[in-house]
């Protein structure tokens, strides 16, 4: 890989991959860090990366998650996730598209880490959830009732 590829990368992706990072941590100086990180990682294994196995955005959020979930595992040992099952409400679009950014952010970070992780691909990334599926290593089925959880939270939360 040459200067100019991970220019074109870091150009392309840390913007995504930050925005992600601050979803999820409470301190700017940290999400920093990782992104950070998450391009020293890019760059050491990019002789690793296998195009037939998943694209570079698909590769990239990976190394991304596995870096805030090795971030959570280092400061805070005793986080679980809530794994329990949402009732089948709708999808409710318009709910995030109304709500200001803030208020949306703040009720974001109060979800469990799994729950987060879906919504963000879904909206921010704009990935249907069979890819979000794949990525997760979750089947279908249970990306979807997530996803319909994370939902119902969010608007709970924001008052909806």
């Amino acid at each position: 890989m040459n200067p100019s590829d991970l220019e074109n990368i870091y150009a392309t992706y840390s913007g995504k991959v930050m925005g992600y990072l601050m979803a999820r941590l409470q301190c700017r100086a940290d999400a920093e860090d990782l992104c950070a990180s998450v391009f020293e990682k890019v760059l050491r294994k990019w002789e690793e990366y296998d195009e037939e196995k998943a694209s570079v955005s698909t590769w990239i959020f990976t190394i991304t998650r596995n870096t805030v979930i090795d971030y959570y595992r280092k400061t805070k040992p005793a986080l679980e996730l809530d794994e329990n099952i949402a009732s089948e409400e709708a999808v409710d679009d318009a709910m995030l598209q109304e709500e200001t950014l803030g208020e949306l952010a703040a009720a974001l970070k109060k979800l469990p880490n799994d729950l987060q992780t879906i919504v963000v691909l879904a909206y921010y990334d704009q990935k249907p959830l069979t890819e979000i599926a794949k990525i997760m290593h979750l089947s279908y089925g249970a990306v979807k009732l997530r996803h319909q959880k994370a939902l119902a939270m969010l608007r709970e939360s924001m008052g909806a």
